[in-house]
């Protein structure tokens, strides 16, 4: 079946995100007690405060500060695979984002595809356009959709052939597939100190891009295809 789908028809794409604050204590008292419920069970023996570093994977405490994508290049006889990344204000890139699927990737044989997306990246898209009063594009629209109207590919979910127990990294299956790793510089846990302390976005925009073409070489890997060289890669302003 993952044969039979043009590639050329998958938007690939991975998101960083980063608490909505970055100190604990910058939340509104409100906030602040609803964190402490929220993460009542995940905590154990940390305080609200220190866990609050974790409060990026939670889109009601989070914000995304990247999406980035990356598309096999239709029509063309050697591969091309091009990557766009959407930065700035959380609203605005989304709008950008929501633009890109409703002009380039409307069309119901049209796909997106992310690693473990299907219980983040797709969920907490949806979400924050939500909080930002931005209608859901029908792309992540899922509302009395059937499984397999449905337009998201996961490569964890693919990985896992229906044991739902079983949780694989990105890095890892990479790894077990030889492909070449995507954390060369940061990894998850950096990524909130880099964009508030460092004010490094263009490093986490890099760390993200990784991630994007990483999932593509997944999907290539699982259809035992040849992976992506690296000039075949064109990046987009």
């Amino acid at each position: 079946m993952l044969h039979k789908i043009d590639r050329s028809n998958v938007l690939f794409l991975d998101i960083e995100t980063v608490p909505e604050t970055y100190e604990h204590h910058q939340l509104s008292e409100e906030t602040q007690l609803l964190w402490e419920e929220k993460t009542r069970y995940q905590r154990q023996d940390e305080s609200p405060e220190d866990f609050y570093r974790k409060a990026g994977i939670w889109a009601e405490f989070g914000k995304i500060i990247c999406i980035s994508v990356g598309y096999f290049v239709p029509g063309k006889r050697d591969t091309q695979f091009r990557i766009k990344s959407f930065t700035g204000q959380e609203a605005d890139l989304l709008k950008e984002f929501k633009s890109l699927l409703q002009q380039h990737f409307n069309k119901k044989n049209q796909r997106l595809c992310a690693h473990n997306g299907k219980e983040f990246d797709f969920p907490y898209i949806a979400r924050r356009m939500l909080k930002h009063q931005i209608e859901l594009p029908d792309q992540l629209q899922l509302f009395d959709k059937k499984p397999w109207e449905i337009p998201h590919l996961d490569t964890l979910q693919l990985w896992r052939f229906g044991d739902y127990k079983h949780y694989t990294s990105l890095k890892l299956m990479a790894h077990v597939l030889n492909i070449p790793s995507p954390k060369d510089d940061i990894d998850g846990s950096q990524v909130s100190k880099i964009y508030y302390e460092d004010q490094n976005l263009e490093r986490i925009v890099e760390y993200c891009e990784k991630d994007t073409l990483t999932v593509a070489q997944l999907f290539l890997r699982l259809r035992n295809e040849p992976l992506i060289e690296t000039h075949q890669i064109h990046f987009s302003p």
